[in-house]
């Protein structure tokens, strides 16, 4: 068989077969279409399995291509499915922010109540003149308001920080003491 001609029949085909309902179609009229479009009888043995072999090759590709998609489909279901997820669980975390925002304590000025290291210190986060403070002070309450006292220490981030990581060296000279007096 020519060359050209194979071309030919096969470039029918498969316009033909991309046209088409393939729930409809058959080999034996994609062949009739065929042949009348090219004006050539293919239902001779050489041309009729040429045609075969184009629609099986056609509905192979078809098939892959279907595969593929509900593979990608597929993974975009999984991928919205994660994103719904994300995001459930950032409205989970953001009510948790919000929840655990109701909880924090916060004095008459506004500045968070870290903890309460007994009934009259307490240590809290404030805002003085732009700088954040840790301060860790003595209170006495009046009119019912708990107000501080000169007693105790603000310490700007930079010296918490320090203080922090200086914190194992006081514990082990704590228990060095201890040990002495016992």
């Amino acid at each position: 068989m020519d060359s050209k001609i194979q071309r030919r029949i096969e470039e029918a085909v498969r316009r033909i077969l991309e046209s088409s309902d393939m729930d409809e179609m058959t080999e034996s009229k994609i062949r009739a279409l065929a042949s009348k479009d090219l004006d050539l009888d293919l239902s001779k043995s050489p041309y009729k399995a040429l045609v075969r072999k184009v629609v099986e090759s056609f509905l192979q590709k078809r098939s892959e291509d279907q595969l593929q998609e509900e593979a990608e489909d597929a993974s975009a279901d999984q991928l919205q499915e994660e994103a719904e997820d994300a995001s459930a669980d950032q409205l989970q975390e953001e009510a948790e922010d919000a929840s655990a925002a109701k909880e924090k304590e916060y004095d008459d000025d506004g500045d968070l109540i870290v903890c309460w290291l007994s009934s009259k210190r307490k240590v809290t986060i404030q805002d003085f003149r732009g700088k954040t403070l840790v301060s860790i002070r003595e209170f006495y309450r009046k009119d019912g308001k708990d107000l501080p006292t000169a007693k105790g220490i603000s310490l700007t981030e930079e010296q918490w920080s320090v203080f922090k990581n200086n914190v194992p060296a006081i514990e082990k000279a704590i228990k060095n003491m201890q040990s002495q007096i016992m």
